[in-house]
């Protein structure tokens, strides 16, 4: 169905469902799933002491190598909400098909509460710094993605049925980009 020059790559802002979403779907198309941040994790330790003891150009470098990573091996792959910031990155996504996953601000609350997402750390309003990245990156988010689902409502279970259903050439779940 896919092969490593042909993954499905999940973008979006961070608590939109990619990893929870992805893992659902490689397992529904009988594909491997790669999650970038998991690899970061992997080889370098948790993603907000990286940040911490050796800074975010670090932890961006080897987010980058995780996504080189993760798009060779084909499957399912999802990228931190940042990786798509690097030009090659995006370059990387023109031969796959890039589906971005959104949610609302509401929605994400709940979901990145007590989050140690270094991104959302200090100041009062994590929600409002949330919505500030996710406006700075939309541009890019919607020009790389294929094909847009909203993960706001009702059960992430439809997003994977239509997810994969686009994926297996049924294309009338969403309207692509």
């Amino acid at each position: 169905m896919t092969s490593p020059s042909d993954a499905v790559v999940l973008i979006g802002p961070m608590g939109a469902g990619k990893t929870s979403i992805g893992k659902k779907v490689a397992r529904a198309l009988s594909l491997p799933f790669f999650d970038t941040d998991a690899a970061v994790v992997r080889d370098h330790g948790p993603i907000d002491q990286l940040f911490v003891e050796r800074g975010e150009a670090q932890f961006r470098a080897a987010e980058r190598a995780a996504v080189v990573e993760g798009l060779a091996s084909g499957g399912v792959v999802s990228l931190g909400g940042g990786a798509v910031l690097n030009p090659e990155t995006r370059a990387d996504l023109a031969g796959h098909r890039v589906v971005l996953l959104t949610v609302s601000p509401r929605v994400v609350a709940g979901r990145v509460r007590d989050s140690n997402r270094p991104l959302l750390q200090g100041g009062d309003d994590a929600i409002e710094r949330w919505t500030a990245i996710f406006e700075e990156r939309r541009p890019v988010y919607e020009e790389l993605a294929d094909i847009t689902f909203d993960t706001s409502t009702g059960p992430l279970q439809d997003v994977v049925d239509a997810l994969v259903a686009w994926v297996r050439g049924g294309n009338d779940q969403e309207d692509p980009k």
